[in-house]
């Protein structure tokens, strides 16, 4: 397994690129929402249908690309990727409990508006860190009120609970069964992404035929490979679990980044603050709150999910996978968990690629160490 990480525009690094052609694309683009002011979530790059198109010529046919987005803004990326030459074949949507409100109090705004007094209701304690001692935790107390506005209780946002990924696909020459054996895409790796166990198929009718209306001889039987993979994937929370009254075992189940797995690999790093956080400010509008962190990039998706999406578009066979927008590698590093033989990736902000590299490394050496595990217990 080998990757390479280019600092380059991605719309003109894919202009430009005259290499082999690939076999898929995983990325995480910015989401275009004008991220805490920074010109990288507002370039509209995201949007752009002539950059889409280029990428869409790296493709091999039935090639397939898998890119995040907002739930404000997925429309118009997906657009893009469609106008760009691209077959939206789904959405898949990662659905988690853990979203922070950003939404502006408005009761709470109309009364310092208009110069009235709030009720204090109670204080809330939390763990915060200081402003002035870089990492020095301290505890803050927040204070509650309420008004008595027609507004109070109003706000401007719901709270974050789900990432629109689309699903889409370089169109394919002749059937896909030509496609797949000239070359090697245009299928789906569903046994390889089928999720849980104990799930259930029907047997083959009898005759071959399916019918609903006479009773055909199929009975449901065990599948040990496990369900059919869906567009869902949850992250395992109560907030989650409570929609769902039976088995969450139908869907793919994956939690958000943790902060050992984002800073794996980091620890020669100097931390520095990530400002990519939120407290709610006097205003009732939730602000920005100082982060100490080593892997500062403000997106990290978790490797589990990674992993799983990239083998979800892997060919049979090793293949060559582009990452636009690579970041801090999370892409990348799931790419090559799933045995992808080459992942390139392309990242416009310099400072991220030295993260990104570590990181890999990082996690290279602990795949190394899991394949060697059943050599060294064998010797035993």
């Amino acid at each position: 397994m080998n990757h390479h990480i280019t600092n380059a525009n991605i719309k003109e690094w894919a202009r430009d690129y005259d290499g082999p052609q690939f076999d898929g694309i995983l990325c995480d683009p910015p989401y275009e929402l004008g991220f805490m002011g920074k010109s990288w979530d507002s370039s509209g790059i995201a949007f752009d249908k002539d950059m889409w198109a280029d990428i869409l010529k790296l493709l091999k046919p039935g090639g397939h690309l898998l890119a995040f987005s907002g739930s404000r803004t997925y429309h118009r990326m997906a657009v893009a990727i469609e106008d760009a030459g691209f077959e939206i074949r789904d959405m898949i949507e990662w659905v988690y409990g853990s979203g922070f409100p950003k939404s502006l109090n408005i009761g709470k705004a109309v009364d310092k508006l208009q110069g009235n007094e709030r009720e204090v209701t109670g204080t809330q304690e939390r763990e915060g860190r200081s402003s002035g001692i870089l990492g020095k935790k301290v505890q803050i107390t927040r204070e509650l009120s309420t008004g008595t506005s027609l507004y109070e209780g109003y706000g401007t946002a719901l709270k974050p609970a789900h990432e629109p990924c689309v699903l889409a696909r370089k169109p394919i020459e002749g059937t896909v069964a030509n496609n797949v054996l000239k070359h090697g895409t245009g299928g789906l790796n569903i046994d390889g992404t089928r999720v849980g166990v104990g799930a259930k198929k029907w047997s083959e009718p009898k005759g071959g035929i399916w019918s609903d209306s006479v009773d055909n001889g199929a009975t449901l039987q065990d599948n040990p490979l496990g369900r059919f993979p869906a567009n869902l994937i949850h992250d395992g929370s109560d907030e989650v679990e409570a929609v769902f009254p039976n088995d969450n075992q139908r869907f793919f189940y994956c939690s958000k980044a943790s902060k050992s797995e984002r800073n794996a690999g980091l620890e020669g790093f100097e931390e520095v603050r990530k400002l990519n956080s939120y407290t709610e400010s006097r205003e009732g509008m939730y602000k920005d709150r100082n982060t100490i962190v080593k892997n500062h990039h403000p997106t990290v998706k978790p490797l589990s999910l990674t992993k799983y999406l990239a083998t979800l578009i892997k060919p049979p066979t090793g293949g060559r996978l582009l990452v636009p927008f690579s970041g801090s590698g999370s892409e990348m590093i799931g790419a090559l968990q799933a045995g992808w033989e080459y992942v390139e990736g392309v990242e416009l902000t310099e400072e991220y690629i030295p993260i990104a590299e570590a990181r890999i490394k990082h996690w290279l050496e602990q795949m190394a160490q899991e394949d060697t595990k059943p050599k060294q217990e064998s010797l035993l």
